[in-house]
């Protein structure tokens, strides 16, 4: 059986810190508008965790939130100081997105497939080996 895993993270300038324990359900490369927008690259890398799971160590309230109004559950968390990318609750799916590069410890899986593969950019990576999905990955 399976140990769960400890996530530790934190944010660039190290104001925010934060633990989560739990297994990640999914890990993805999303390549859609808004997560170029909000990465400032090709994709965001996120992990999927049970929405439980997190404990802020420090500074969250130096964690600020932006939603897109007309996205039905996009926002984009980060941190004030510095603007680092901090993990984000979405409640309609009832799991925070732990965004790999937060992380200061290595994740036990790989990412599992890219999503929203049609909306890439042109200049973005190549799919590796990895699946590929136009858009969401219809769970089972």
């Amino acid at each position: 059986m399976m140990s769960t895993m400890t996530y530790q993270g934190s944010c660039l300038c190290g104001a925010v810190k934060f633990e989560i324990k739990g297994d990640a359900s999914r890990f993805y490369h999303c390549h859609c508008q808004r997560c170029r927008k909000a990465t400032g690259t090709g994709h965001a890398t996120n992990l999927f965790i049970k929405a439980d799971a997190i404990h802020w160590l420090q500074g969250e309230g130096q964690v600020a939130r932006y939603k897109v109004p007309e996205a039905e559950r996009f926002t984009n968390s980060f941190c004030t100081q510095c603007g680092s990318r901090m993990p984000r609750h979405v409640p309609e799916l009832q799991v925070v997105m732990l965004p790999a590069g937060s992380l200061d410890n290595t994740p036990d899986i790989l990412p599992q497939a890219h999503i929203f593969w049609d909306s890439r950019a042109d200049w973005s990576c190549s799919a590796g080996d990895i699946p590929c999905y136009a858009e969401y990955v219809t769970e089972k």
